[in-house]
């Protein structure tokens, strides 16, 4: 039987993209395929605060929960290579965009409206969708970041047929289009 492929990643990949489009789920497996870490920049921005980024934002504002992203983006990315997480919102700041194209690799997951919305519609977990008309607040969002997102690295298509392990996968694929990025070992 054949041994079973490996990888070599050379920088932390860093998904971006709306929420609900996948990225804690995919970057789980897509960390599992590249035996590297799983990283998550909202829960260690939660576990530095000991509170949710719902009572962040309540507390302490937007613009206060943003420096703290940042900072915790810079030092997750001094790590080892990784798959790290971010939040929707984090890859707006230009400041996080450069530093991500520093020191790692983004990868927006690209996901339709319609699938975004499915999969936030039931969450009460998200302080940006805390408003009369979700479904309009999360729209506006979507039109006005998805501009943004099309200034990543790279971008994979998320497709609601897929399992999380096919995306994973998708995104391998994408990343090995990148000598600089992946490189398969035997």
């Amino acid at each position: 039987m054949a041994k079973p492929e490996t990888w070599n990643l050379k920088k932390t990949v860093v998904l971006v993209g709306m929420m609900g489009a996948g990225k804690t789920a995919v970057g789980k497996a897509l960390a599992g395929q590249l035996d590297v870490p799983f990283l998550d920049s909202d829960a260690e921005i939660e576990a530095a605060a000991n509170m949710s980024i719902a009572e962040i934002f309540e507390r302490d504002g937007e613009a206060f929960f943003r420096d703290r992203e940042t900072e915790v983006i810079d030092r997750l990315l001094e790590n080892s290579r990784a798959v790290l997480s971010t939040g929707g919102g984090a890859f707006l700041a230009e400041r996080n965009r450069n530093l991500i194209s520093q020191k790692g690799v983004s990868v927006w997951l690209k996901a339709d409206m319609n699938l975004l919305w499915s999969r936030v519609k039931h969450k009460d977990t998200r302080p940006l969708l805390r408003t009369p008309d979700p479904y309009e607040t999360l729209k506006k969002l979507y039109e006005s970041r998805v501009p943004i997102y099309t200034l990543a690295d790279l971008a994979v298509d998320a497709n609601p047929q897929f399992t999380i392990d096919t995306m994973a996968g998708q995104v391998v694929q994408t990343l090995a289009t990148r000598k600089d990025v992946l490189e398969a070992q035997a």
